[in-house]
């Protein structure tokens, strides 16, 4: 109940305000021109800080620490499992150097990790994957209408370097059907929201068993509770990580006394029968996560809604926020008879034809409130305040020219940066582009970017070192700047043909360039 209260009085302390465009560097995983795989810190104003390169695709994308590594989920060229699309099964751990601190593989006949990773406070990663199931052990379960295998969902802890499984959930455990009364997890779907209804949906492809195509993993360390989004079944799920394995794989234990059952729910009550198509609240839904609980709107739930239209058609998207009922014990509320709640999101951007994304796509929210919003399909990156103004924006192809698609992004805060690569950013951020025309004759335009405010010297040498001519000597506001030369020195006499030097000093940061002056 802290935590929900500090939440509110957070909110309504950032509503008083309306923020720019956030600090920091964007985190995103991609290909170039040349089809290389790498992840990258980017500025506000496209420039690549820094690069990680991977020998394989980014399965989502990488994950920043404060210790400046990044661990990645990869995709393998061979699955064991027939999957038309990308596999993943291979992580890896990389320092600031692109050096691999660790690097191991997890997959199999009988199970393969898909989409979303979540790196844990401890070390360990959790991992989304699709496990087999026969027709045959889908019948015995209670499912109608299967001739072929069917593949729910499983989540893993794995602990590195070796990838060893030390805690694993699997939806297998958990379901629920109203057809067999002589099957063990005959009940009434209504009566237990907490289980899962081994009838709903077909698989998604007539390749592969693929069923609740859940494509995101989020940790709540507080809570010690999991968080996770399925596409096919419009809906997002959080379960019980402080039970044992076998807990996880019971009814019971845990700080919930819940097991592995669903502690909560939300999007889709027509799937334990408490709602019906007017209730379904969204559509093919991406990215759900927690925001920080440091951070406007601590604790409640980010989703990217790729398709509000309920019938799955049109071409528009929305990013929501929703605040799950939350009691002081930390136990969902659910009513008897009624669906999860809330009905309707705190916050809502889009669903208005601006953007759409009929596949992955990502929503976060940044530490002074503004929210970043990746649509995939579009490569289209923006920035949003706490007033629905975009303050920044990036077409990755335009920008960036990048030629994969975004699956998701994310700023990493200037202060997660130990000082020495701090240091080197602003360092590179005071940049002196060179001279256009050049060569010249007699005037051209000198251009520099300043990342802050302060004072500035630009300075013509010859080649000898003598000063020509002081162009600005002042304290200037951050930005992009320029001025002009027009070939004479310090007592406004024209000087003759040659090669000249120019320079920016600004506090510690000297750059020089090179120009030809024609006559």
């Amino acid at each position: 109940m802290l935590r929900y209260f500090l939440s509110i009085f957070t909110f309504v302390i950032y509503e008083q305000f309306c923020y720019s465009q956030s600090e920091g560097l964007l985190l995103l995983s991609n290909r170039d021109l040349y089809q290389n795989n790498f992840t990258a810190l980017i500025s506000n104003d496209y420039q690549i800080f820094h690069q990680w390169n991977h020998p394989a695709s980014v399965h989502s994308t990488s994950y920043f620490f404060d210790d400046s590594t990044i661990i990645t989920p990869l995709v393998i060229d061979n699955p064991i499992m027939p999957i038309p699309n990308h596999a993943g099964g291979r992580f890896q751990k990389l320092n600031w150097n692109n050096e691999v601190i660790w690097d191991f593989t997890f997959f199999d006949t009988l199970f393969t990790p898909h989409h979303d990773i979540e790196p844990l406070p401890n070390g360990n990663i959790l991992v989304i994957c699709w496990e087999v199931k026969s027709a045959e052990e889908a019948i015995n379960m209670g499912r109608q209408n299967i001739s072929s295998e069917i593949w729910p969902t499983m989540i893993v802890e794995l602990q590195p370097p070796e990838g060893n499984i030390v805690w694993e959930w699997h939806l297998w455990d958990h379901l629920i059907q109203d057809v067999d009364p002589s099957l063990s997890n005959f009940g009434n779907i209504s009566e237990h929201p907490e289980l899962f209804d081994i009838n709903l949906n077909g698989p998604v492809s007539f390749d592969n068993g693929d069923w609740l195509h859940v494509n995101a993993i989020d940790y709540n360390e507080e809570l010690d509770q999991i968080l996770f989004s399925s596409r096919s079944l419009n809906e997002l799920y959080i379960i019980d990580h402080s039970t044992t394995s076998e807990e996880a794989a019971s009814h019971v234990g845990g700080n919930s006394g819940k097991g592995g059952d669903f502690l909560y729910r939300w999007g889709n009550p027509m799937n334990y029968h408490r709602g019906d198509t007017i209730d379904t609240r969204i559509v093919a839904p991406h990215a759900a996560n927690w925001i920080k609980d440091n951070y406007p709107g601590g604790g409640n739930i980010l989703i990217f809604n790729n398709n509000p239209n309920t019938s799955n058609t049109g071409s528009s998207s929305e990013v929501i926020e929703i605040q799950p009922p939350i009691n002081f014990d930390n136990n969902y509320i659910i009513n008897e008879d009624e669906s999860y709640g809330p009905q309707t999101p705190i916050w809502s951007f889009g669903a208005d034809s601006s953007f759409f994304s009929a596949w992955q796509s990502d929503v976060v929210r940044l530490k002074n409130g503004n929210t970043l919003i990746t649509v995939s399909q579009q490569r289209y990156i923006f920035e949003v305040d706490i007033n629905d103004n975009i303050v920044w924006q990036c077409h990755t192809g335009g920008n960036l020219n990048f030629m994969g698609y975004p699956l998701r992004s994310t700023k990493i805060e200037f202060e997660w940066l130990n000082n020495n690569i701090k240091d080197s950013f602003i360092e590179n951020k005071y940049k002196l582009f060179q001279n256009y025309p050049n060569p010249f004759n007699p005037v051209t335009t000198l251009r520099y970017d300043l990342p802050e405010y302060g004072f500035v010297n630009i300075i013509i040498y010859d080649l000898l070192g003598n000063v020509i001519n002081q162009l600005v000597n002042e304290v200037q506001n951050s930005g992009y700047k320029s001025i002009q030369w027009n070939a004479n020195n310090n007592q406004g006499h024209p000087v003759s043909a040659g090669v000249y030097l120019y320079s920016i000093e600004a506090g510690d940061i000297r750059q020089t360039k090179k120009m030809i002056l024609l006559k």
